[in-house]
């Protein structure tokens, strides 16, 4: 189920176990990301790199937008 979700709920939900994923490039991944963040790369993500991922916690997934 997607939602979108503002600072104070991620906050919330990071504390209850929720995972962190950030899709942008390796470079910018560490250059900064937030911490407990994996990495893994929009243009990877599939089943395959998904499955490492605790389908019974829940997953918020990030990026950070320039414009």
């Amino acid at each position: 189920m997607r939602q979108v979700v503002d600072r104070k709920d991620v906050q919330r939900m990071v504390a209850e176990g929720a995972q962190l994923v950030d899709v942008l490039p390796p470079r910018e991944y560490e250059n900064e990301h937030l911490k407990g963040a994996v990495s893994i790369p929009l243009e990877t993500l599939n089943a395959s790199t998904a499955a490492k991922l605790d389908r019974d916690r829940p997953i918020i997934v990030y990026c950070w937008d320039y414009q």
